[in-house]
Order: structure tokens, then sequence, then C-alpha cells
């Protein structure tokens, strides 16, 4: 069965402003719904002679919005009727009405087309799946260089770190710790994985891994391996 598309006049009703936003969203609108988006309702008020600075040049009336918290929280909760306590004038300054205000049937709301057709589109818009950006794979370039590793690694194992790091042999350098594209221009700028050059040396040199978290404790430039060093950890059962 063929829907009927549903045009939107100039100044739509709430009915016909609810059936449209119907259609657009597939999902049920309300008078409350509409307010709840900041849709501002607007009312036709004819002219009025005895208040001639509300209507200024518009002898013949004009549409007046209703944007005040206190008036629309009222329509949202479900009042009978309209109730206007400041608006805008026919010149578009806002104007706090006479007390107790103007009052105006439920059926004289109308809501600007250009108003609801925005909506419509920024609704729309938040519906949209947040596309997922694929990158390649690519080598970290996050890492710590040479005087931080000795700083928080030398002395643990019987090896001269500061050798292995300069000699780029084994789990230290090339084959593993040393992040390859940290040294593509000149060596100068390597860097190493502390997660990697703490887990080989566990496992390579036997230490200990209380030594090996005391060294994540005790150094701030470690701070912020911490919650992937603890993930290795627990991935690895250790």
């Amino acid at each position: 069965m063929n829907m009927t598309i549903i045009e939107l006049p100039f100044r739509a009703t709430t009915e016909e402003a609810c059936d449209w936003l119907a259609q657009q969203t597939a999902t049920p609108w309300t008078l409350a719904r509409l307010i709840e988006n900041e849709l501002i309702p607007y009312v036709w008020l004819d002219y009025d002679a005895a208040y001639p600075e509300l209507f200024g040049d518009a002898n013949g009336g004009y549409a007046a919005p209703i944007f005040l918290e206190g008036d629309t929280q009222r329509l949202a909760a479900g009042s009978a009727d309209v109730l206007i306590t400041t608006t805008k004038d026919a010149y578009k300054i806002v104007t706090k009405l006479p007390e107790p205000g103007f009052r105006r049937e439920l059926h004289e709301l109308r809501f600007q087309k250009r108003d609801l057709e925005r909506l419509a589109a920024k609704l729309k818009r938040e519906a949209e799946p947040v596309p997922v950006k694929v990158e390649a794979a690519k080598e970290s370039q996050a890492g710590i260089n040479r005087e931080q590793v000795l700083a928080a690694f030398a002395g643990m194992a019987r090896l001269d770190l500061e050798q292995a790091l300069t000699d780029a042999l084994g789990i230290f350098s090339d084959d593993g710790a040393r992040v390859k594209s940290s040294v593509k221009k000149t060596k100068k700028n390597a860097v190493w994985n502390p997660i990697t050059l703490a887990l080989g040396l566990n496992d390579v040199y036997r230490v200990p891994i209380s030594r090996l978290k005391k060294a994540f404790q005790q150094h701030e430039f470690l701070h912020e391996w911490v919650p992937e060093w603890e993930q290795s950890l627990a991935l690895l059962g250790k």
C-alpha cells in the first residue's frame, strides 16, 4: 500500500505537525514532544486597538511566538487552552503582555514549516550510524626513550641494558621492543615499548613481575602505560 505523502503548510496545526514528523521519523509525536524538541508554537493575534504598541503597523494582525518557559511548559503538561504571558511584538521585540496574559484555544496553535523541516533534518542526521573509520594497521609511535628505559629497567637483569639498546639486538631493539618506525630517519629518535621490554625481562631474564610492576608505579613517564600493562598481565595470566 502506498503511503500518502503529507505536505506541510506554511504554518501547520499541531495535528499536521505531528503527522508530518511521524512520517519523517517513523515515531509518534505529540504537542509535548514538539515543545520538548524546542519547537516554538505561534498563535495569530488579530489587530486590537487596545494594544497599539504590540501591533505597530501590522494592522491586520501577526503571528505571535510562544517561547516563555512557563507558557510552553503549561502546554506540554496538557493544558486545556493557551496562555501567553510574554511574546514578541510585530517588530520582534520581546514584550510582556498585560496580566493575566492572552488566552487562545489549543486549535489555534501553529508551527512554522521551516522549523519543522529543520528539526526533521536534525533528527535524521542524529539517527544515522556513525561511520567507522577504517585505518590501515600501523606500528605504534608510542614509546619511551633510552634515558627512560635505563631509569626504569637498568639493573634488573644480568646484562648491560645500555649496550643492548645500542647493539639493537634481541627483545630490546630491532627484534622486539624498539618501535621500528621511530628510527626511520635517525637512531637518536628511537623509542621502546615499555610493556614489551618488561615482558621480555620477565620471560627471558626471569625478572619478577613484582619488580616490574613497581617500576610502572614509581616512574611517572610509565603511568600512562599502566592500564595496558595490567591488561597484558591479565591476558597472560600473570
